[in-house]
């Protein structure tokens, strides 16, 4: 009996040993899902959009700074839960670096990760990443009861959450430029 294998059968099975192989996994997943986060988060309808009113819960940042989220109200905000072994954190990562460069001066960018704070810190090294992390200290309010990441959410001065986002996507397109763009000139 004569076996016929096509070149597709060979690339899937090397597919399937390289995923199956925990070195090379990870890189795996991660290019996968960049290939998800090419797409834009979806604004919430406003008659659907939850509003936040609990800012008070703690953070800290990665050089153990106690802070509290209140200092966030009454601001823009993109608030987003991650983890440094999450392939789709990793990957949609680089579009919200690009977003933070353009906005940091106006809008607070909230990165938030339950990992500890030494692999945190190694990440953002490795990575080249500007933005401050924080770990949580304090309860959170149900509404932000994150249990997939990533997660983000694009929150605005009155507590509206405008984007509510699980999953990798792309945070440095047009759709979301142009949200935070509106929010930013109107006037609450």
């Amino acid at each position: 009996m004569k076996t016929n294998f096509s070149t597709k059968n060979i690339l899937f099975i090397v597919v399937i040993v390289l995923l199956l192989i925990p070195q090379t996994r990870h890189p795996i997943q991660v290019w996968l899902n960049k290939g998800l986060a090419l797409f834009s988060p979806a604004v919430v309808d406003e008659n659907k959009q939850a509003v936040l009113t609990d800012y008070k819960w703690a953070l800290q940042t990665k050089s153990g700074q106690i802070v509290s989220f209140e200092q966030s109200q009454g601001k823009v905000v993109l608030l987003n839960f991650w983890a440094t072994w999450c392939a789709p954190c990793i990957a949609e990562m680089p579009s919200l670096q690009l977003l933070y460069e353009d906005y940091k001066d106006q809008v607070d960018f909230v990165f938030v990760s339950s990992d500890p704070p030494e692999k945190i810190k190694a990440f953002i090294k490795k990575e080249g990443y500007t933005f401050e992390t924080y770990t949580i200290k304090s309860q959170l309010p149900d509404l932000l009861d994150v249990t997939n990441i990533p997660r983000t959410f694009l929150i605005d001065q009155s507590g509206h959450i405008i984007i509510d986002k699980t999953g990798a996507a792309n945070w440095n397109s047009e759709t979301v430029r142009t949200t935070i763009d509106a929010l930013l000139d109107r006037k609450v």
